[in-house]
């Protein structure tokens, strides 16, 4: 029976160094260190590793002395593998210690007591500094400086386990670790990561494009797959105590050439020549001379280093990280590949595996991935919430969004017409889903935002089509300001509060689109729909104002100003059916052009020529206005058992009555 003991079994490099440990022999045993906050994600992780019956949770704290772990209630411990640590450039010097430092300094207590036969840490290439030229497995403090907490912790680390004689041990340095050379798979953003972003820009131009630069320094980078298998192997070799192993590149790997095997895989253009040494020096001093002095003086300005770091983060790379991009030290591996010989496990060339590390960045990592073209047309695979699904516009929306193989969410007061549309798209292969909700009541829309949030992770679009029109004369509204207060609680205050609930969700994926559907009478100022009009006027406004603040997150809206459409809302004024109307179908299909197009206003041209009117001859299209007021006639019940004025003397009385009052 073999048995491990293992720090950090959750991270990166942890989750794949426990999954096959597990896979050695029916025998082993493995006890992963685990804080109670990170219990679950153990136990989700252990579900899909082989023989998760002989893992064992501990719990305990690396910041705690001695782990916090009694080790006699442990089987006896063959190997400790010690993988827990900051790696993270940004992380302060405190964090660092307290992780990197002082959590070594508590496992080296845990492998004493616990009497461990081998203790194997993981330690980082950063160890050798700012060291020039070539740095052996066997070599450690050479007089190197350290440019950042993670490098001083990570050599302070070291130092302990070689001081230390009660626990033989192995130390394991890999270098800058990126994803499985198979599959691509990478937990965060790091090191090269932090540039893909640009090369993926880059693939927009003419991927024959000759580009010539500077030799920029070199990196060292390792696929995690590698360093996992390495490990496994050097483990479990009899090898005295104080082993060391660079798990890292045997030659450094020029940035130029790192640039070129990433572009590569993007399709951008690759740096074809590399200027001669001298050229390049010259300009890497007065590159970064003229660096330094930019930067001073934009420090020198008010807010000028927030600017710059902020700027740096716009472009999603840490300040603290830039200094490390390129290393001087070069890193000999001629002991790790020896005592590897026959195993197998060889490191693969950068360009064999750059293409499936930025498949899987492209696909899950990059930042910007849910604003990125679909290749299916701009609504495929999207997640798109419409409310007032169950009939009228849209209905017709959903079924057309679906069409184009987009997952709709239909929202509406009434459960059995939403069922009812989602069995008219699910069947032909469709996705629905139906949710019955009063976008008038607060709680019930906290709670559809929630709910859709957890079953679908995300919205990527929204379209507020759910209103209310009232068509009343104000002069017969003043006892009923009740009108008004409903129609601005569906027309204006749910939509805000739905619209609300998910922006932050679409903030953090950078991307997000918000439909509202308002009316073309706001371009023509119709009487008798003053509260109607006044909800739609409030909320094209809110997305007016609200789309210029979150443009750069990637949030974008529209309005779509509607005309009149024969729906369910316009069958009770009679009028209306004597008037030209589009179908639903029709308005559906300006909503769907606007998730697809994103244009910040949808008019139509009638709706353009009367604004155009009233902006031109307002007297006059105030004028036409009354009097088309004066010779239709009111819808409201009350009004209905009044004397109607035929429309000709309507029209002649306005006109009598503006002409006598006016004045002189």
């Amino acid at each position: 029976m073999t048995t491990y003991f293992v720090t950090g079994a959750t991270g990166f490099l942890g989750r794949r160094l426990v999954a096959r440990l597990l896979e050695r022999d029916e025998t082993t045993t493995v006890y992963a260190l685990v804080r109670k906050t990170s219990a679950q994600r153990l136990t989700e992780l252990a579900a899909t590793w082989p023989n998760s019956q002989r893992l064992v949770p501990v719990t305990g704290d690396l910041t705690d002395e001695g782990l916090g772990i009694d080790p006699t209630a442990l089987s006896p411990i063959d190997h400790v593998v010690h993988l827990a640590a900051v790696y993270d450039f940004t992380a302060s010097e405190a964090a660092n210690t307290a992780a990197n430092v002082d959590g070594t300094r508590h496992v080296l207590e845990f492998a004493r007591a616990a009497g461990a036969g081998r203790l194997h840490h993981v330690s980082s290439i950063a160890v050798a500094g700012d060291h020039p030229g070539r740095f052996t497995e066997a070599d450690f403090d050479l007089g190197q400086g350290f440019e950042s907490p993670y490098h001083a912790t990570k050599f302070a680390a070291e130092k302990l386990v070689r001081a230390q004689t009660d626990v033989p041990y192995s130390v394991y340095r890999p270098s800058a670790v990126v994803g499985d050379s198979r599959t691509g798979e990478m937990d965060k953003i790091d090191g090269p990561y932090y540039f893909l972003p640009a090369i993926s820009r880059l693939a927009a131009l003419p991927s024959a494009l000759p580009l010539a630069g500077p030799h920029l320094g070199a990196t060292n980078l390792v696929p995690v797959d590698y360093v996992i298998a390495a490990m496994d192997h050097l483990m479990h070799t009899n090898a005295p105590s104080g082993a060391t192993y660079h798990l890292g590149s045997p030659r450094p790997q020029a940035l130029t050439e790192v640039y070129n095997a990433f572009a590569a895989a993007a399709g951008a253009p690759r740096i074809g020549a590399t200027l001669p040494e001298p050229a390049s020096a010259l300009l890497r001093a007065l590159g970064s001379g003229a660096a330094r002095a930019a930067a001073a003086g934009v420090d020198r300005l008010p807010g000028g280093r927030a600017a710059r770091a902020r700027v740096l983060a716009e472009l999603g790379i840490p300040l603290a990280v830039l200094p490390h991009l390129s290393m001087a030290v070069r890193f000999d591996t001629r002991a790790t590949v020896a005592a590897l010989a026959g195993s197998g496990i060889t490191l693969p060339e950068l360009s064999a595996y750059a293409g499936a590390v930025y498949d899987y960045w492209l696909r899950h990592l990059d930042p910007d991935r849910a604003r990125r073209k679909r290749p299916g047309g701009a609504l495929h695979g999207r997640t798109v919430l419409i409310t007032g699904a169950s009939s009228g516009i849209g209905r017709a929306t959903a079924l057309q969004a679906a069409e184009r193989g987009a997952t709709v969410l239909l929202v509406a007061r009434r459960a059995v017409e939403l069922d009812q549309v989602r069995s008219e798209i699910t069947p032909s292969g469709g996705r629905a889903s139906a949710y019955p909700c009063d976008l008038t009541d607060p709680d019930a829309v906290e709670s559809l935002v929630k709910t859709v949030l957890a079953e679908h992770g995300a919205v990527d679009m929204l379209v507020n089509n759910a209103g209310r029109s009232i068509r009343r004369s104000v002069l017969l509204s003043t006892e009923r300001v009740h009108d008004f207060e409903r129609t601005m609680a569906i027309n204006y205050f749910g939509p805000i509060r739905l619209i609300l609930g998910l922006l932050p969700s679409m903030a953090q994926r950078r991307f997000g689109h918000i439909v509202n559907v308002t009316t073309q009478g706001l371009q023509t100022d119709t009487p008798r729909f003053a509260a109607y009009l006044a909800s739609k006027a409030a909320l094209e406004e809110f997305g007016l104002a609200a789309g210029r603040e979150t443009l750069a997150d990637g949030i974008t809206f529209t309005s779509v100003r509607m005309p009149l459409v024969r729906t369910e809302m316009i069958a009770p004024t009679g009028i209306y059916r004597t008037l030209p109307s589009s179908s639903p179908r029709r308005a559906a299909a300006l909503v769907i052009e606007a998730l697809e197009q994103r244009p910040e206003v949808r008019n139509l041209p009638e709706g353009t020529a009367a604004e155009l009117a009233g902006r031109f001859a307002p007297r006059l299209a105030r004028l036409a206005a009354n009097l088309v007021y004066q010779a239709v006639p009111e819808s409201a019940p009350e009004a209905r058992d009044q004397p109607r004025t035929p429309p000709l003397a309507a029209v002649a009385g306005t006109v009598t009555r503006l002409l006598w009052r006016r004045r002189p």
